[in-house]
């Protein structure tokens, strides 16, 4: 079964950068998109950037748009968030999500899609 683990997460200030990891285990890319969602204490969970081979580029939601980058290393399964500039309302748990044949926006717009979640990484930002 498909395993996802996110490291990365810790405490930054307000105009810092973090760079998240999800590391897949039995994962094919070219079968899967895979992106990255967030959910803060007393909110729903939203989807910030997805990727998958059925699109040329990533999908970002338009509050990290510029400030987040999404890529992948085939070579070791893993799937990155680069985060840049970050704000105090970018403070939640994140995780990363999987679902099979499924383009970038519909994953990060219709979380139910995901096949396979991991369990979450922590990021805080002060300001």
């Amino acid at each position: 079964e498909v395993q996802l683990v996110e490291s990365g997460g810790g405490s930054v200030q307000a105009g810092g950068s973090l760079r998240l990891s999800c590391a897949a285990s039995e994962f094919t890319f070219e079968d899967y998109a895979i992106g990255w969602f967030r959910q803060d204490s007393g909110k729903e969970r939203e989807g910030i950037s997805c990727m998958s081979t059925f699109d040329t580029i990533p999908y970002y939601k338009d509050s990290v748009k510029g400030r987040f980058t999404i890529s992948s290393d085939l070579s070791n399964k893993t799937t990155y968030l680069q985060m840049n500039i970050l704000k105090p309302e970018d403070t939640a748990v994140y995780y990363c999500a999987a679902a099979a044949v499924t383009h970038a926006q519909a994953l990060c717009v219709m979380h139910h899609l995901a096949d396979f979640w991991g369990k979450g990484t922590l990021v805080t930002v002060s300001s």
